[in-house]
């Protein structure tokens, strides 16, 4: 009697078990959908893929969508190619479709190359038919009247679907067109005639065909908010005043200069940085020269090291000093070298590398700073 009561309950059991193991590897509702859609695919096709490891939940849909879409040439085996090769089978049909729709060129090969690639090919054919603006960051420049400009741009950009395996990205866009802002302010007779015409900068700066090699064409570039900086003319003006009275007061208390340096125009660190590194430590060796008993001079180098600006100064001093934090100080003297302070806070700003030694008779400060890209 217990058996035959049990029986049934077995019987349902296994019925459901094999009812849930049969529709896991033959969909078979899946296979309706695809039938009634008009999609020619079998049962023993959809048991295959399961074999395989291919989600046939993924691949007939995207049958399906092409099919309704007129994309009747897209087979069932280059879905699969696709999806075992790691790509995005949604993304892929669903770009398809839309450069159908809106008659952009997108073949088949193309699209999943692109998905392979990495890019969103789909969103690239939205951004074919729907262009992207990107805000460019502040980008400073100064005109050749010394006037300090900070200007923020718009790039209007539209995906280059033959571009997009091995074009350059975005950062690439925005890095050209900051380097065009800044050549184009900084060709500029003066930053009054920016201000008045910012369209003469974005119209120039569209005219170099930045978008070469990249996976975008640049429709337009408008300048969306432009204002004055600092006076870097007028600052650099005192600076070049204050090294040149540092140097005639020098002379004047009979300390010998020597100074041999080659320096490049162009350096990533500021003229105004620079001449504010140099005149503090300068300052310093005026101050250590007036405490030496013997003979009083400065010896200073400079030159590029690669990508690195070199600097050194030998200069006379008192006695010997020993170093306190950043500063130097003796019995006798008291404490010097704010100056030291002031230049090593810049060095470290821009990742360099500086030395102070102190003997007596001496002091030496050299430093090593990246300059140049």
């Amino acid at each position: 009697m217990e058996s035959s009561f049990y029986l049934p309950i077995f019987l349902i059991a296994g019925g459901i078990i094999f009812l849930i193991i049969f529709f896991h590897y033959v969909p078979f509702f899946l296979w309706l959908s695809a039938k009634v859609s008009g999609v020619n695919i079998s049962l023993i096709q959809l048991f295959l893929m399961r074999i395989r490891n291919v989600p046939p939940y993924i691949i007939v849909p995207g049958m399906i969508e092409a099919h309704k879409a007129g994309l009747k040439n897209i087979t069932r085996d280059e879905l699969e190619a696709h999806y075992l090769a790691g790509g995005h089978v949604e993304k892929v049909v669903h770009a398809l479709v839309s450069a159908s729709k809106a008659n952009i060129e997108l073949p088949f090969q193309m699209a999943t190359a692109i998905d392979l690639a990495g890019r969103d090919v789909f969103e690239a054919v939205q951004m074919s038919v729907n262009p992207k603006v990107i805000d460019t960051p502040p980008v400073t420049a100064v005109a050749k009247d010394g006037i300090q400009l900070i200007a923020k741009a718009r790039v209007t950009v539209r995906a280059n679907i033959r571009q997009l395996v091995g074009g350059a990205g975005e950062d690439t866009i925005l890095a050209r067109v900051g380097e065009g802002i800044v050549s184009s302010i900084g060709s500029s007779e003066n930053h009054k005639s920016v201000l008045e015409n910012p369209d003469s900068i974005s119209k120039l700066v569209l005219r170099k065909g930045l978008d070469a090699g990249t996976a975008f064409e640049i429709l337009s570039i408008d300048i969306a908010d432009i204002d004055i900086g600092k006076n870097i003319g007028a600052a650099l003006q005192i600076d070049q005043a204050n090294a040149d009275k540092n140097i005639a007061q020098a002379k004047a208390e009979n300390i010998a200069v020597d100074v041999k340096a080659s320096v490049p125009d162009s350096l990533t660190i500021t003229d105004v940085e620079l001449s504010i590194l140099v005149g503090n430590l300068l300052d310093n060796a005026i101050e250590s020269c007036r405490l030496s008993s013997g003979k009083r001079f400065i010896r200073i180098y400079m030159s590029m090291k690669g990508k690195m600006l070199y600097f050194s100064m030998l200069n006379s001093a008192g006695m010997k000093k020993k170093k306190i934090g950043t500063l130097f100080s003796s019995n006798k003297e008291g404490t010097h070298g704010f100056g030291l302070h002031r230049a090593e806070t810049i060095i470290e700003e821009h990742g360099g590398w500086c030395k102070y030694n102190s003997e007596d008779g001496a002091f030496s400060s050299e430093f090593l700073v990246p300059a140049m890209e």
